[in-house]
């Protein structure tokens, strides 16, 4: 299990220096790991758009998530025999450096390595260009991922439905997979065929009396063409005028009469059926599986960008204008050491407020794709805005906070807004964990 913790401060000589302190600390306490998580500068825009992208990306953010976790359910669905090869197809292509494009990464690489993807989302377009780029490339994301797993569910619930038919004890089952044309007379106005069901410790109980059951049996006329763990399946011939006397002795005697009545074309038209879907799904499983590998990267990959914009969104409301913040990756080393990271954060950043680094967290659990299917919460990454405590009161009443941070009040925003979105400086911190 590999857990990580982004965190975004200010970008000053202060908290620069705290970001050095905590990489010493934690690098001599065998904490974490640390890494720069790479953020490009974004055309910031006005208060008001960064507030209505901050609500913007919080959906987008649950919608990518969702999507992702349906793509990686669709995949163990797909890859039923081959469980096991899941992680192995749940990738993210290329995203590094321009020379490993090519290449497949694994999920915990690409966001350790993580580098903005400046062709697909181009960072000098506005925040809201970029945002639109991403929602809809996810939204035609799960236009196909609907219609193309549609279409095969569909395909593989009629072929079980045909194949369960096969399957159950000899009192349940199909058997025009198991009888054959010798085993009937056919064609004849006076006789028929009737299949009897025998519990295995009556079959000398049948052969002595199953001619004797009624007038007209055929005598020696019976045949075991099949059996179970419960039973056999045997054929005997009777004139058609004495079937409801034969099946009521049968009875009396716990032996039970199958009604099937041998209908060639039927049993052709079932075999037809059951090779073409076969054939449909092998035919359908290797395009779905590529797409469904090919676009389960490019989603995860997009979900990533959409972290970054939020942690940028974030930081601009927390830390104010100009943008200067600076996007540091923890990967912790151990589970039992995430207690002690948080406390080294508390107390480097104390600066920043009294509770700092617990004052924004959220931890998101995920799963590894391959489990996806034992662990919902796949890929869970939130962030929510911090509320900071309200103003003081005075005998004078509320103090009206200072122009916040750096961002100007717009006609018709209230100052309280302001205040909560942009001065309060708290180190924005985010948790995620792939199993």
């Amino acid at each position: 299990m590999s857990e990580f913790w982004l965190i975004s401060a200010p970008g000053d000589k202060e908290n620069l220096q705290a970001l050095e302190r905590m990489n010493t600390v934690t690098s001599k306490s065998n904490l974490s790991y640390n890494t720069k998580f790479s953020i490009p500068d974004f055309k910031v825009g006005t208060l008001d758009s960064l507030v209505g992208l901050s609500d913007e990306l919080g959906k987008l953010d649950t919608f990518a998530e969702s999507l992702i976790k349906r793509m990686a359910q669709s995949v163990v669905e797909v890859m039923e025999d081959s469980k096991g090869k899941v992680p192995e197809n749940l990738l993210a292509n290329g995203g590094l450096k321009e020379k490993l494009k090519c290449l497949k990464i694994d999920l915990t690489s690409f966001v350790t390595h993580f580098e903005w993807d400046m062709a697909k989302y181009p960072a000098k377009q506005p925040l809201v260009s970029v945002v639109d780029t991403l929602a809809k490339q996810l939204a035609q994301i799960e236009t196909d991922l609907k219609s193309r797993t549609a279409a095969y569910n569909t395909l593989k619930t009629n072929l079980e439905n045909l194949e369960k038919k096969s399957m159950g004890n000899l009192f349940t089952r199909t058997l025009s997979d198991i009888v054959s044309k010798e085993d009937f007379v056919l064609d004849s106005e006076y006789l028929v065929t009737l299949l009897v069901i025998v519990p295995k410790p009556s079959y000398t109980q049948w052969q002595k009396t199953y001619e004797s059951l009624s007038d007209m049996v055929v005598p020696r006329s019976t045949k075991l063409i099949a059996e179970d763990n419960e039973g056999g399946l045997f054929t005997v011939t009777l004139f058609r005028k004495v079937i409801d006397d034969f099946k009521t002795k049968a009875k009396e005697n716990k032996f039970t009469v199958r009604e099937f009545y041998y209908d060639e074309k039927e049993i052709k038209r079932e075999r037809e059926e059951l090779s073409r879907l076969l054939s449909d799904k092998k035919q359908q499983y290797g395009p779905l599986l590529r797409w469904l590998k090919v676009n389960f990267s490019e989603a995860f990959i997009a979900w990533i960008h959409i972290k970054a914009l939020r942690v940028f969104v974030e930081s601009v409301l927390r830390y104010g204008l100009p943008v200067n913040f600076q996007a540091v990756l923890l990967q912790p080393h151990k589970k039992s050491s995430t207690k002690r990271l948080r406390e080294v954060l508390n107390s480097v950043f104390r600066h920043l407020d009294q509770v700092a680094a617990a004052s924004v967290l959220d931890v998101g659990v995920c799963g590894h794709p391959g489990t996806a299917a034992r662990q919902p919460r796949l890929l869970s990454l939130r962030l929510f805005p911090h509320r900071p405590q309200p103003a003081r009161l005075g005998a004078a009443g509320p103090t009206r906070p200072s122009r916040p941070c750096g961002l100007r009040r717009r006609r018709g925003t209230p100052w309280n807004l302001e205040f909560e979105r942009n001065c309060s400086q708290k180190l924005v911190t985010v948790v995620f964990i792939f199993f």
